[in-house]
């Protein structure tokens, strides 16, 4: 009885922690947005995949899509932005990168973002993108997009 007891109560435990910490904010924004050149809202429209060679001379997947922009918090505007990640797919050839975000058509997020020979990439790999969810908030959080900016600002 004691172990059934005992069993319920981690349980219990457990899942009020992972109900709480899906409402946290993402870490340190402004810290973000400072070691960012860019920082924009925009939504993903197209996505390609190709073969590339890294800089250590791996050959790998990257994707390259273009975002349309609705507001730059940092950095020079522009209408849309050309973006390079690690990971995507070519034919029916997929790679995977723990620590890149998969970017999809229509996705929308404040992407944080480094210059890098011609195109964009994230600043801070998978910390650099933060989706926004329909409603203007930020994917498994209680934060708005307004708040959002606030932070950049505070860490331009």
């Amino acid at each position: 009885m004691r172990t059934a007891v005992a069993f319920l109560v981690v349980c219990s435990v457990a899942a009020t922690m992972t109900v709480s910490a899906s409402n946290e904010a993402p870490t340190d924004i402004p810290g973000r947005a400072k070691g960012a050149q860019k920082v924009v809202v925009a939504t993903v429209s197209s996505v390609r995949g190709r073969f590339a060679t890294n800089q250590w001379g791996d050959q790998l997947i990257v994707s390259d899509a273009v975002v349309d922009v609705e507001e730059t918090l940092k950095g020079t505007p522009a209408p849309s932005l050309f973006l390079t990640v690690e990971g995507g797919s070519v034919g029916d050839l997929t790679l995977t990168v723990s620590d890149m975000p998969e970017l999809e058509p229509g996705q929308r997020g404040v992407f944080f973002l480094e210059e890098r020979g011609g195109t964009h990439v994230l600043h801070g790999r998978e910390q650099g993108l933060l989706r926004v969810d329909r409603r203007g908030r930020v994917e498994g959080t209680d934060l708005t997009l307004e708040a959002v900016g606030r932070q950049v600002r505070q860490g331009r």
